[in-house]
């Protein structure tokens, strides 16, 4: 009987993994408790439910001018080798 209950507890104290205690999601969490998306917010709520969004939380991004730029967006993964003056004057 007592090494029944003691195999029990063995195998009841292997199980938990202390990862899995640290997470927290809406499911194990109170009702009320809303994990979100990693977001930050734009705005608030009003009290009759609306939205008002604020300019100054906007993301605002800087894009220069890329005109007579000589570089193309795309970057290949398998390049060509290409024999340049410069590295076949080092290789002689």
């Amino acid at each position: 009987m007592a090494m029944g209950l003691i195999q029990v507890i063995a195998r009841s104290m292997r199980r938990k993994r202390t990862s899995s205690l640290n997470i927290l999601s809406s499911k194990r969490a109170p009702r009320d408790y809303y994990k979100g998306k990693n977001c930050k917010p734009t705005g608030f709520h009003t009290r009759k439910g609306g939205y008002v969004v604020q300019d100054e939380k906007l993301p605002n991004y800087v894009v220069p001018d890329l005109t007579d730029f000589k570089l193309k967006p795309y970057v290949s993964q398998c390049p060509r080798e290409v024999q340049t003056a410069e590295a076949t004057d080092a290789a002689k």
